[in-house]
């Protein structure tokens, strides 16, 4: 089939080239021309696991093209997937629609024979009811446009198995034909057996904010409880083990730690609870806003911690924060807990350094008053204190010895709860989690006996484990 997929930010490309790596004919749209050159020339404009070998063999099949106008998609497409972004308004827990209504506005006057428009970005309950009646007063004469909603469940850094093979299909349609164009579109999922679930517009839409709403209460809720475990003296991961056995409940995301982030779920949820608020049940999701609310807490537990274990002010301190995107394998930094932490230590005096396997680049852009080191063992030279924050799993291969020869004091709080404490504390690290009672470092006497410091520091010697293990580590988008 000829598809367009209209804006390729990370939604819209991976969709746009794993379309047509199944065998569809696709023109990806963008106004940014600089992304469409470097899309049109194989060049990722994000980091994605496996996405530039799809790109790459997307374009070589002849089935995947870019371009910058509208007029070029609305000729080419029997179905149109909206890709845009949704940003929360300013001034506002609403989402800004500004972005899908442009593309209507601008496609619709251009198109030469009836379609089908299918949005994909994440949107209030009701905008394709909205649309439609949009969309019928800019269409040509003759020309019929019927909208759909198929909401994307993308997990970045998985992004491509997902579109691929995709755990479900939920597609909101109003008739029949609708419904049958789109199980052509995901003819070889349904064929793999992927469950495909054809709804009314409103409940499509409402899949998506609910699946959202669904795991940030989730992950806010074990974090609450880390909040009652410290001042209960409690363990919080053994009582998301114990937890996770009830099949009811699972262990899934229940990892108590500086909680979510990115471009999505923090604004997705917000919206959300504006548009129940519009519809006269804002009660129902009144929950969302402690969730919100709880979510950011962890942020400034996190620097609380960090204040108390460097003597109680962090004024000229030399902290390391070990992750810079909001979640692993990414290079998103989009409302980033660790990015948000290390800028509040710098704004506290901190002297404060990032590392982040793919996400430097992008963190220098958004916190140019951060500096970044440029490998792991330059990033924690001479530190005071490490906070891990992002979940990458070059840091859980680390050894905590060499690394110990390396910083100014063995001081780690493991904001995600993820390293292997016990090797570390043996190591001479001081480690301090949130939720989970305080274990003094074993043997606490690891860091003198250390004989691996002088060797790390003098290049006389030669690398060690730990910088050839840096060097191998990409530090960014090239």
């Amino acid at each position: 089939m000829r598809l367009t997929v209209i804006g390729t930010g990370y939604l819209g490309a991976v969709h746009a080239a794993c379309m047509a790596d199944i065998g569809h004919d696709v023109l990806g749209v963008d106004i940014d021309t600089a992304r469409i050159t470097a899309l049109s020339e194989g060049r990722p404009p994000f980091y994605e696991p496996g996405f530039d070998e799809v790109l790459t063999r997307a374009l070589a099949s002849g089935r995947l093209r870019f371009s910058n106008d509208l007029r070029d998609a609305a000729r080419h497409g029997e179905v149109h997937f909206i890709c845009v972004g949704t940003p929360q308004q300013a001034g506002s827990q609403a989402a800004d629609l500004r972005y899908v209504n442009a593309v209507v506005d601008g496609l619709t006057p251009h198109l030469p024979a009836s379609c089908l428009v299918v949005g994909k970005s994440t949107v209030p309950v009701g905008t394709t009811a909205r649309l439609t009646d949009r969309i019928a007063g800019l269409a040509p004469a003759g020309v019929r446009a019927e909208v759909a909603w198929n909401p994307e469940f993308l997990r970045e850094g998985f992004a491509v198995e997902d579109t691929l093979r995709p755990d479900r299909v939920v597609v909101g349609v109003s008739g029949r034909e609708a419904d049958e164009t789109l199980r052509r579109v995901y003819a070889p999922m349904l064929k793999d057996g992927v469950p495909y679930i054809s709804t009314d517009p409103s409940t499509a839409e409402l899949v998506k904010a609910a699946a959202n709403s669904f795991l940030a209460t989730k992950i806010s809720f074990i974090n609450a409880m880390s909040e009652v475990c410290d001042a209960a003296g409690a363990d919080v991961a053994t009582l998301a083990d114990a937890l996770g056995h009830d099949t009811r409940i699972g262990r899934q995301f229940l990892n108590a730690g500086i909680g979510f982030g990115g471009g999505c779920l923090p604004k997705d949820i917000r919206a959300f609870a504006a548009r129940a608020e519009e519809l006269g049940v804002g009660p129902a999701l009144r929950f969302l806003d402690q969730v919100d609310e709880i979510n950011r807490r962890q942020r400034t537990r996190t620097i609380a911690l960090a204040r108390r274990l460097t003597g109680g002010d962090l004024a000229g301190r030399r902290v390391t924060v070990l992750g810079a995107t909001f979640k692993p394998n990414s290079d998103d930094v989009r409302d980033s807990p660790a990015l948000a932490v290390a800028a509040a230590l710098h704004q506290q005096g901190a002297d404060v350094r990032v590392h982040d396997p793919m996400g430097a680049a992008n963190a220098r852009r958004a916190h140019p008053e951060l500096r970044s080191g440029s490998d792991l063992l330059t990033a924690c030279r001479d530190a005071e204190i490490l906070l891990h924050l992002t979940e990458w799993s070059q840091y859980r291969e680390v050894d905590p010895v060499e690394l110990a020869g390396v910083v100014g004091e063995p001081v780690l709080i493991d904001g995600r709860n993820a390293l292997p404490h016990d090797a570390w504390r043996a190591a001479g690290w001081t480690v301090r989690t949130l939720g989970r009672p305080y274990s003094p470092a074993q043997p606490s006497d690891a860091r003198s006996r250390n004989p691996l410091r002088a060797t790390i520091v003098s290049p006389a010697t030669g690398p060690s484990p730990v910088a050839a293990l840096s060097s191998a580590l990409p530090n960014g988008p090239a």
